[in-house]
C-alpha cells in the first residue's frame, strides 16, 4: 500500500491537498480520529486498497499525542509520506475572517490567535516528522501543483527540494537550510534586467560572470554535498533548501535553478520559486 498522511494547521489547505490526492486515483479519508488510524490502515490493505491518502488533524483531540510512534511503525511497514501544512498566524486569521469558518478550538475562553497557537503546540510533534509545506503565500492552484509534484516522485529515497524565496516577504516556514545570497550584486538595479528573473538568459548571464556568485555556488553546493549523507540516514523523505535574496526575483532564482541542476544526477529534486507565482 502507498500511504500519504495529511496532517497540519485548520485553515492551511488540508482539503485542497486531500482533493488533489483524490483526483489522482487515492483512496481518501477526511478527518480520522487519530486512535482509528491503524486500525483502518489494516482494513484498507486487506480490502486490497493500493493507494490511501488519510487527513488527521486537531481535531483528534488528545489522542494526537499517539501518532508519532505510529508514524515511526508505518515507516517499517508501508510506502509512506507525511504531509504537514502549515502558515503564518496572520494568514490563518486572514482565511478564517474571510471564509467565517469557526476554528475547532475556538471557544467562548480562547480568541481565533490563542487557538491557532493552541493547534501549534498540540500538533508540533507531528510536524517535526514530517515534510512541512508553507502556504502562507500560495494561491489553491499553486498547492495542487506542488502536491501533483510531489506525488510523482518514488518514494523510496530522498527528495531534495530547492526553494527561492524574498526575504522582505519573509523566510519560508518549511525550510531546512537557509543560504542567504543577499550580499551578492542585484540584478534589480540595472533598468534592462529589473523586470526579468533569474531564469532568463540576461540575468543568467550577468550572475554567471561574477566571481563572487561563482564562488558561493560552489561553497553552497560543498555544504549540501557534505551533510546530504547525514540526512538521509535520518530517514527523511525531504530536505528543503531555501535560498533567499532580497526579493525573490534574480539572484536566488538563479542560485536555486544552479543547484537544482547540479545535484539532478545524484538525487530527485524539484524546484520552487515561491515569488514568481
Amino acid at each position: 500500500m502507498q500511504l500519504v498522511l495529511i496532517s497540519g494547521l485548520s485553515g492551511s489547505g488540508k482539503s485542497i491537498a486531500l482533493n488533489v490526492l483524490e483526483d489522482v486515483g487515492y483512496y481518501c479519508i477526511d478527518n480520522l480520529p487519530a486512535n482509528l488510524l491503524e486500525e483502518s490502515i489494516q482494513f484498507l490493505a486487506s480490502h486490497g486498497y493500493q493507494q490511501v491518502a488519510i487527513s488527521v488533524d486537531a481535531r483528534s483531540g488528545d489522542s494526537c499525542q499517539h501518532l508519532p510512534a505510529l508514524v515511526q511503525k508505518l515507516r517499517q511497514q508501508l510506502n509512506f509520506r507525511l504531509l504537514f501544512l502549515e502558515s503564518k498566524t496572520e494568514t490563518l486569521v486572514r482565511r478564517f475572517s474571510e471564509t467565517r469558518r469557526r476554528h475547532p478550538l475556538s471557544d467562548e475562553h480562547h480568541a481565533l490567535p490563542e487557538a491557532i497557537a493552541m493547534e501549534r503546540d498540540l500538533l508540533d510533534p507531528i510536524a517535526q516528522l514530517a515534510h512541512r509545506i508553507d502556504t502562507s503565500d500560495l494561491s489553491a492552484n499553486t498547492l495542487r501543483s506542488w502536491i501533483r509534484d510531489m506525488i510523482a516522485l518514488e518514494g523510496a529515497q530522498l527528495t531534495l527540494l530547492f526553494a527561492s524565496f524574498g526575504f522582505k516577504h519573509g523566510i519560508p516556514l518549511d525550510a531546512d537550510l537557509v543560504f542567504d545570497v543577499r550580499c551578492l550584486p542585484n540584478p534589480h538595479y540595472d533598468p534592462v534586467l529589473r523586470p526579468q528573473t533569474g531564469r532568463d538568459r540576461d540575468v543568467i548571464s550577468f550572475l554567471e560572470n561574477i566571481p563572487e556568485v561563482r564562488e558561493m555556488l560552489s561553497d553552497i553546493e560543498q555544504y549540501v554535498r557534505k551533510w546530504l549523507p547525514c540526512f538521509m540516514r535520518d530517514n527523511r523523505a525531504y530536505l528543503t533548501v531555501a535560498i533567499g535574496c532580497t526579493g525573490g526575483q534574480h539572484r536566488s532564482v538563479y542560485m536555486t535553478e544552479r543547484l537544482a541542476a547540479q545535484f539532478s544526477a545524484d538525487v530527485q529534486t524539484l524546484v520552487r520559486h515561491r515569488e514568481l507565482m
